[in-house]
């Protein structure tokens, strides 16, 4: 397997691009089910789980051709394979969003449990039980989901207990195309959900957006080809504000949209760090030593999740106490005992950390367990003096484009050890 290297103690400097959103481009390849027409993604990021999206296309009957960060699908047939198989749904937890549409294509669908980064159960109920409101028969065998429409999905008023943004997917893509209208109610409202409905919208759909939480989707007969821009990855921004900020660097990040970032810049600025925004670019400057922040994870807006483990390990260094509560997976601190192995003076307790800030990390090898623990391990080696060594990183090749370059770029001394069974180095 891969391991990165990174010797630590270097300022970032410099700029750096964000790349397209891996949790925007996700369902938006999947929506391409919904049409036989020729569809144009462009924006695409460089990453395993996109080429395990467009695997599972080509599987089901899609012709893709990938083109740098452009992606052009289409199809010559409406007949699809309805029975995703273990050995790639077990490999992306986002393979469930080809229930919606093969449910309302195909009319039904065989797809066994999901797989991804494990954070917690995270379990589809709430799918299965909105597709069963839009008239889907649902059975379950040796953890197998067999799923069957009679006639026609019929739209609906789904009420979620919880924003789900999977949910809420799977549902726009199911109901664009259902008999009616559906409504969402306490549906999630993330930026990557208000993209799928963008390109839904531009594909010949009917969704309108009502406040935050509550959707309307009026079901039409047919979808038709288009061409879309993913919008900018918010986490992988964060990521390198974060950075600078632990470097005590000065980055400027282009091609980000700064208002998907509001509560983690106010945070960062509350502690100190000096963040300019303009339209498309947000310049994160270390000015004077930073103070803690406590913070809550949240659905959107509220503080990600996913940036949870980055601002972690920021935390560890700063003088003083805080404290994170992570209130959306039940298992998302698999960082913690890593991070300690660098000097982090960490307790968990349930859903909540203390953190007592420590004066340095010292480098040393670390195993990375899930993608955005994998960030934060980075961050800790990019400050820890010495050497740092990080195994397991196809986590981080899920969700990071290029991440050891773009680093490289700003001044990081950081290099990819590649496997030589595993082919040619990404450098």
């Amino acid at each position: 397997m891969d391991t990165i290297i990174i010797n630590g103690g270097q300022k970032l400097v410099g700029e750096v691009c964000i790349s397209g959103s891996k949790n925007s481009t996700l369902p938006i390849l999947f929506s391409t089910l919904l049409t036989d027409d020729t569809v144009i993604i462009t924006n695409v990021p460089a990453l395993l789980d996109i080429d395990i999206a467009i695997a599972f296309l080509k599987y089901i009957g899609k012709i893709v051709v990938k083109d740098g960060h452009t992606v052009r699908i289409y199809s010559y047939n409406t007949i699809y394979k309805c029975t995703q198989p273990y050995e790639l749904v077990s490999k992306m937890r986002a393979s469930i969003l080809v229930m919606g549409p093969l449910l309302a294509r195909m009319k039904r669908v065989n797809i066994s449990s999901p797989g991804g980064c494990a954070i917690g159960a995270r379990p589809i109920d709430i799918h299965l039980e909105a597709f069963r409101m839009l008239g889907v028969d649902i059975s379950v065998h040796n953890n197998y989901v067999k799923m069957f429409v009679k006639k026609q999905l019929k739209g609906t008023t789904i009420n979620f207990k919880f924003p789900s943004v999977g949910a809420t997917e799977n549902v726009l893509l199911a109901a664009t195309l259902a008999h009616g209208q559906t409504t969402i109610i306490n549906a999630a409202c993330e930026p990557e959900v208000t993209d799928l409905i963008s390109v839904l919208n531009k594909m010949g759909a009917k969704i309108q957006t009502y406040g935050k939480n509550k959707i309307i989707i009026q079901g039409v007969t047919k979808l038709h080809g288009v061409i879309h821009h993913i919008i900018p990855d918010r986490v992988e921004a964060a990521t390198y504000i974060i950075a600078a900020a632990i470097t005590k660097g000065e980055v400027l990040l282009k091609k980000v949209i700064p208002s998907h970032l509001r509560i983690v810049n106010s945070k960062l600025k509350a502690s100190g760090l000096y963040i300019k925004e303009t339209n498309t670019t947000i310049l994160a400057k270390w000015v004077k030593n930073l103070h803690p922040q406590n913070i809550s994870t949240n659905v959107y807006p509220g503080f990600p999740t996913d940036i949870q483990a980055q601002w972690m390990t920021l935390m560890c260094l700063l003088e003083g106490t805080s404290y994170i509560e992570e209130t959306v997976f039940e298992n998302r601190f698999l960082h913690v005992q890593e991070l300690k192995k660098f000097g982090a003076n960490i307790l968990i307790n349930d859903r909540i950390v203390k953190i007592q800030g420590v004066k340095k990390f010292i480098g040393t090898a670390v195993q990375i367990s899930d993608l955005r623990a994998g960030a934060a391990l980075i961050l800790a080696g990019l400050v820890a003096e010495g050497q740092t060594i990080l195994s397991s990183i196809h986590h981080l090749d899920r969700g990071y484009d290029s991440i050891e370059n773009k680093l490289r770029k700003l001044n990081a001394n950081i290099i990819r050890i590649q496997d030589k069974k595993c082919g040619d180095s990404r450098n």
